[in-house]
């Protein structure tokens, strides 16, 4: 399959579809407070709205994230494919029952010769989508407030705040997170992107939003 100049095989497509669907499911049980509390409170109000809102929200997030990383590793010549860790797929789910999350749903794999400053920019790339995810998250929450419609602000709410974690989460300058290989490229583009997107997390956590 190809769309605007990027190839996906059948084997990348599934594995997103799986990525996404299980990320869904993961967080739509941690949000509703994990173990049979969550299965109970999920099931008695119905399934579709709670995965619906994580897959829009949490899923979306990592996902979008992971394609940022392919675009960019194309745009510079990369041979490049998302492969999901079903493992840690299964991981996300089981941790979620346990009232905990951790969610690594994948990479996308490149090879080919790059520079430090296109590692950098591809590493990079990822953390600058959530950021611009959580913008456009912003309208939707106030559209759902001025609407009353719950659903709606709380897409918009749990959105911006998710993504605001992705983007300052990855960049942690720590083990195969994004922050290291930025840091590694470049400390001045590393702190300029860190430090607000750290501020930013903590500043939409204290006002309440992804709640």
């Amino acid at each position: 399959m190809n769309v605007s100049g990027l190839s996906f095989s059948s084997g990348e497509l599934r594995d997103l579809a799986v990525a996404w669907a299980a990320l869904g499911v993961a967080f739509a049980i941690f949000f509703a407070g994990g173990g049979r509390r969550a299965v109970d409170s999920i099931l008695g109000g119905g399934v579709v709205a709670p995965v619906l809102l994580s897959l829009l929200t949490a899923g979306a997030g990592f996902l979008v994230h992971e394609l940022a990383h392919k675009v960019v590793a194309v745009r510079f010549g990369q041979i490049a494919e998302f492969r999901a860790d079903y493992g840690m797929l299964f991981l996300a789910v089981a941790s979620s029952l346990a009232g905990f999350i951790f969610a690594a749903p994948g990479a996308v794999y490149h090879r080919g010769r790059l520079t430090s400053r296109e590692h950098g920019l591809i590493a990079l790339a990822g953390p600058a989508v959530n950021v611009g995810l959580a913008v456009l998250f912003l309208p939707v929450f106030v559209v759902g407030t001025i609407l009353s419609s719950e659903f709606i602000a709380l897409v918009g709410s749990r959105g911006l705040m998710i993504n605001l974690f992705l983007a300052a989460f990855n960049m942690v300058p720590f083990g195969p997170l994004d922050g290291k290989t930025v840091l590694g490229w470049s400390k001045p583009v590393f702190v300029g992107f860190f430090v607000p997107a750290l501020l930013l997390t903590v500043g939409a956590f204290l006002l309440g939003f992804g709640f």
